[in-house]
Order: structure tokens, then sequence, then C-alpha cells
């Protein structure tokens, strides 16, 4: 008898393990189209987080990837403001775009004062390649806003736009709607007034740029009531210069003995922090956790060191230090709890993954340089993306870099090409183009042919 209840309650236990496995997996990949919500952050080295360095405190972008899958080899592919966003949006290379350099906003490349210009394209004086760079990004191409509205998505757009002036605005490229949007690469001051020659925000007296923006994106959450997904791209314009951090949180990392610079760069990480825990929490009360995919990642290296790392921003920026990103996908339901991935991706990932996301199928979007991530997140597999990732850029000479494996090289204008083992020397110091001289050449042909493809070869250095 006692064998019999045995085997009964064996057998409801498990058809009840697999109805709730059933329900699970239905929770996961149940037909509904999520929301989606990208945190995109400006100058955000790859070490500047708490979880990698105690120097900085950021317990909710922690939280977020202590729940996330956690990219340990995202890169950039034109680490600078401009061209990063270009791409992300796009989904298309920045030397596809011709868009490899940030557009200047200055009167010295022809922008007036409301950093409004009618010249499709800017010359650099430092550019050894004379790349003729441009000052908007067109309409013709298909932004990620236009292909997911396509899918029922509504689009709204927060921060940092950098891609042109009013007629190129997000409004004008697929978003339903933006705020805290102008011309400039960058707030005078994230204490009002924050902006030259422009309204936006003009109303607020007493409030943080960062501040200002979270609570207009809350504001949105909140009052949301549509029935379609929403996708809401919060494009902070911290942690850019210039140096202004929230004065209660400087006044706290000075207190902990922090210098004025390192307590001002740590207050505007934290800001950002503060954001994403706020806007977390309103989507929580909304009762739409289950159902919102959280995106956070960075435009580039900062503009400090990011030591071990070599380069940032300002210096020999195709390196680690600034090409290499932070990259958290959270999908409910999807992806696991303090999971990483070493595989090598790209901002060009973004566009086919987003569109892969919103149920669409993003073969229809020809000259596509990504390739969708959805497998990937799903089962935290390894990408064989099948050609390397090329960096690009046109300031000085360094402009390219192809990383294939744990190899990774550095092409100049000038013709030579340094070689370094990535796994084996991170910081990027020991070069082996010499002893190691078919992996240089092998990478340095695929270079030249990818350039071909970009139809940028006319600037190569390594032709």
């Amino acid at each position: 008898m006692n064998s019999i209840l045995r085997a009964i309650l064996i057998l409801i236990a498990s058809t009840c393990g697999q109805a709730i496995a059933g329900a699970n997996d239905e929770h996961a990949d149940n037909g509904k189209q999520p929301n989606i919500v990208l945190f995109f952050v400006d100058d955000l080295g790859w070490y500047d987080l708490g979880y990698r360095n105690p120097k900085f405190e950021t317990p909710h972008i922690d939280q977020l990837a202590s729940e996330s899958l956690d990219f340990q080899r995202a890169y950039i592919a034109s680490p600078t403001c401009s061209p990063s966003r270009a791409t992300l949006l796009t989904g298309k290379h920045p030397a596809r775009l011709q868009m490899v350099r940030h557009i200047p906003n200055d009167t010295k490349h022809g922008f007036d004062e409301f950093g409004r210009t009618d010249k499709e394209f800017n010359f650099w004086e430092g550019d050894p390649a004379k790349f003729p760079c441009r000052n908007w990004l067109p309409l013709e191409h298909t932004s990620y806003a236009e292909a997911l509205n396509e899918l029922g998505y509504y689009n709204q757009f927060f921060g940092k736009w950098h891609l042109g002036h009013e007629a190129f605005h997000p409004i004008k490229q697929g978003f339903d709607g933006q705020v805290g949007t102008t011309n400039a690469g960058h707030p005078k001051s994230y204490d009002p007034p924050f902006f030259k020659n422009s309204d936006v925000f003009a109303d607020v007296q007493d409030r943080y740029l960062t501040d200002a923006l979270t609570d207009q994106s809350i504001r949105f959450i909140e009052q949301y009531d549509r029935a379609q997904p929403f996708m809401l791209s919060m494009w902070y314009y911290n942690v850019h210069r210039p140096p202004v951090g929230r004065a209660d949180l400087v006044k706290d990392f000075e207190a902990k003995g922090y210098s004025k610079v390192d307590a001002v760069y740590a207050a505007q990480v934290k800001a950002v922090d503060e954001s994403v825990g706020r806007i977390r929490q309103a989507i929580r009360e909304k009762g739409i956790g289950e159902n919102t995919i959280v995106i956070f990642l960075s435009d580039q290296g900062s503009w400090y060191q990011n030591l071990p790392l070599r380069g940032n921003k300002r210096v020999d920026t195709l390196c680690e230090g600034g090409a290499r990103v932070p990259l958290l996908i959270h999908w409910p339901g999807v992806t696991k709890p303090k999971s990483k991935n070493n595989s090598l991706v790209q901002s060009t990932d973004l566009f086919p993954t987003l569109v892969e996301i919103a149920g669409g199928d993003h073969a229809k979007h020809p000259d596509l340089d990504g390739v969708s991530l959805v497998s990937v997140i799903r089962e935290n597999s390894t990408l064989d993306r099948g050609e390397p990732l090329f960096g690009y850029r046109a300031y000085q000479d360094l402009y390219a870099s192809v990383r294939e494996g744990d190899w990774k090289l550095l092409a100049y204008r000038s013709g030579k090409v340094n070689l370094y083992n990535i796994a084996e020397d991170e910081s990027e110091q020991n070069d082996l183009a010499q002893t190691r001289p078919g992996i240089a050449k092998q990478l340095t042909k695929k270079l030249v042919e990818w350039e071909e493809r970009m139809n940028v070869e006319q600037y190569s250095g390594v032709k």
C-alpha cells in the first residue's frame, strides 16, 4: 500500500513539476512582445562600475548586472559620440555611414550658435586621411525606432542625440516622442541652466540634469496606457564632461577622502546609477517588470584612465580602454542571474537583436553590419559571427582595429600595424607583429577587404 501511495505521489509531483516548468517556459517565451528599456550612458568606462571597481558606488547597476547576462567582450564600432549613436540606431557600421567622428557643432566647422549647419560634411584638421565626415545622420537609414514601429511599438526618446539638428532629431527618425533633446553634444552644465541657446528644460530651476530626465521618463512609464508595447530609449548626457556632479553626491565622496576630480566623476556615475534604480522601480510599480527587457551599455571609454586597460576616449581610443564597454541584458524568464558571456559582440548587433526580440525579421533590413544576439541571450552560447570585429575612426594616425578570437590588430594611417593577444595581454603592451607576422598579415588582409566593402579603401593606411 505504501509503495502504491508513494508511486501516486511521485506521479503527482512529476505532473505538477511539468506543469510548472511549462508555465515558466510559456512565461519566458509566450509570444507577447516585451517592453524594452535601453540605458545608453555617455563615456562610461568598462571598469567604472561598482561591481568591477569599488571606487564607484553603483548598487542599482550592480543589481541589474547580477540579474543579467553580462557580456565581457562588448565593443563600440567607432568609440566616439556621434558614430556610436548612429550605429546603435541603424545597425550599420560608422564607416558605411560615413560618420567616423563626432559632429563638431562649432563655428569653426560651419555651425551656427544653435548647432545647425547646411554643410553635409566636416573635415578634421588633425586627420591625416582627410576623411569627410557627415554632420547629420541621413533620414533614409532605417532606425530601430522605425523598425519597431512597424512591429507595433511606441518609441519614446530621452536625452542626448548628437546625430544632427532639428530636421534630423529623434521624432524625424521614427520616435513618437522626445524629451531633453538638443543639438548639443553635451550640456554646458548639469546644473541649470543646462544648455546654451536652447529652451530645452529652460523652466527647470533646481534639478540636476540626469534627475530631470529621469523624472520625465518615470512620468512616461506611470502614465503609459496604450495597448501596444513600448521601447524607452534613455540616452544619458552623463557621464560626459563638463565635470559637474550633483552637489550632495560630490560632498559625500569628498567626505570619504576622494579628491575633487575623483569625487565629481564618482558623483556623475552615481547619478546615473540612481536614475537606473528609479526607472526600474517605476517599471516594477507599474506591474510590467516581468515583461520588460532592460539593456545597459556605454558609448565608449571614459575621459579618465581605465586601468588596467590601455586607452580611453582621448588616447589610444581603439584600444580596450576606449572601445570595450559594459553591456548588460536582463530578459525576465530568459536570462539567468549572474551569467557571463565571453563572445565578441559589437554595438552593430543591437539593431538586429531588437528587431528579433520584437518578433520581426532583421533580414528584411539591408546592409546591417551586426548579427542578432537573441540565440546567444537565450542559451548563453558562444557567438560565431564568421568575421572579425572592425573598429574605425578618423582623427589621428591610429584609425582601425581588427578583433578576431584572442587576437587584435591595430592599424595606422602611416602604414604600421601592432598585434596583441588580448587573452594573454589585456593591457596591450606586448606588440607581436614582428614575432607573429603571419597572423598580422592575415588580419591586415581582412581589414583591406573590409575597407573595400565599406567603400573607404581610398583612406586606408595599410592597402
